[in-house]
């Protein structure tokens, strides 16, 4: 038997929908929780991002992109676990990105300094 087939059937083998199933089935509760608070913390980070625009007199129809820009550094502090004048450095790019395609970026600092805590990366 070539080592290519032997590869295939052992990996039928291993990865069956029902074991597949059963494996998802015993981590549902836990991903639904880890979901749950994840969804809490940006939505509270969402709403402080719309409390910003609304101070800087930004329009509703104008939340989206700051938005985008919002999750982005959120989850650059978040998933990437990037803090300091890491997170700075990191969240000036993004700023220029987002002040590239229209954005205020006045505005756009408001957001990283207010929500995040974060000011201008050092010269």
């Amino acid at each position: 038997m070539s080592d290519a087939i032997r590869r295939i059937e052992r990996w039928q083998k291993k990865y069956s929908p029902e074991r597949t199933k059963a494996t998802l089935e015993l981590l549902q509760d836990e991903m639904r929780q880890r979901y749950a608070a994840v969804t809490t913390e940006m939505t509270a980070m969402e709403l402080q991002v719309k409390e910003v625009l609304n101070q800087m007199g930004v329009h509703t129809t104008n939340y989206v992109p700051y938005l985008s820009y919002a999750r982005q550094l959120w989850k650059l502090g978040r998933q990437q676990n990037i803090s300091g004048e890491s997170f700075a450095m990191a969240s000036e790019v993004l700023l220029q990105k987002w002040a590239g395609r229209g954005q205020d970026p006045d505005v756009l600092a408001a957001i990283r300094t207010k929500v995040f805590n974060s000011p201008p990366p050092k010269p």
